[in-house]
């Protein structure tokens, strides 16, 4: 069994109530009480035990509970999102935090920008069972000329990992950069997504998560969020718990795979998911086809 005991006098000194020496002579002029007894030197203080100096407690015996932290963190390209230390180019290794702390979500290794850490598992789990009600922002540099076709499919969703992504929001700003703003976090969503039109990403950055903005954090640097800003974050996700993920709708498997074939020129109608109230229109795709060569 691990011993998590430290000697009374360091415990002492790391209140701040005095230095080690100065405890052993308090110790010494009987004015420390240690469970209810004088203490003597050479005690050792276990978390929970009852400390009095001159009457006043320095440990009352219940566990101190750990101070919540809340960081924002501008992710270079390279790092790895992960609390697995023995990868190298972690997360974790990279900050350096003196406590336990973990990343809320995921941001690809090969993708930089905003990511929130911390040691407050109740939120993370507030905060993921909402993603698909929360906004994250990204700026993206792809290798071809945005058009408005791209934009206007990319806003409306996009048929990968055997489902059709959620409605975004996008905007270009300028000849190969477009802006881009998610509710869902499917893996490599983006760059799947441009994939599919045959647009390949040279650069992601995500520069929003919800109410917070990347602003002014040096690359590689973090900051605390503010106390405000977590009561915001938390107002956000405040009726999380109480309810379950939505289920995402799934591509028709066949239609998915004849539309790559068609080079996307492709009605809107191809890709519409079967309403719960109808039937769903038979071989939609194949009607298609049939139309355009005639």
């Amino acid at each position: 069994m691990q011993d998590d005991s430290i000697s009374l006098n360091k415990f002492i000194s790391d209140t701040g109530y005095c230095s080690r020496r100065e405890a052993d002579e308090l110790i010494r002029q009987g004015r420390v009480i240690l469970n209810n007894e004088l203490a003597q030197l050479g005690n050792r203080y276990t978390p929970g035990d009852i400390v009095e100096v001159d009457g006043s407690y320095l440990s009352n015996g219940k566990p101190k509970k750990e101070k919540k932290v809340y960081l924002a963190f501008n992710k270079p390209a390279g790092i790895t999102c992960t609390t697995d230390t023995n990868i190298a180019g972690n997360i974790i290794t990279y900050i350096n935090y003196p406590k336990r702390i973990f990343p809320i979500g995921r941001l690809d290794k090969d993708s930089e920008g905003l990511i929130f850490l911390t040691n407050d598992g109740d939120i993370v789990n507030k905060i993921l069972r909402a993603s698909n009600e929360h906004e994250k922002e990204y700026i993206v540099r792809v290798n071809k000329s945005i058009t408005p076709y791209f934009l206007e499919k990319m806003s409306k969703g996009v048929p990968i990992l055997d489902t059709v992504t959620l409605p975004c929001k996008i905007s270009k700003l300028g000849n190969h950069t477009f802006k881009i703003v998610l509710k869902q976090g499917l893996n490599r969503q983006i760059r799947r997504m441009c994939e599919y039109f045959e647009f390949e990403v040279e650069s992601l950055k995500r520069v929003r998560i919800m109410n917070i903005a990347l602003d002014k954090i040096a690359l590689g640097k973090w900051r605390y969020l503010s106390d405000v800003e977590i009561a915001q974050i938390e107002s956000m996700v405040k009726d999380s718990s109480k309810t379950a993920l939505k289920p995402i709708k799934k591509a028709k498997p066949v239609e998915a795979k004849n539309a790559k074939k068609a080079k996307l020129d492709i009605p809107k109608e191809a890709f519409e998911l079967p309403s719960k109230s109808k039937k769903p229109k038979q071989s939609s795709f194949k009607e298609y086809r049939k139309n355009k060569k005639r």
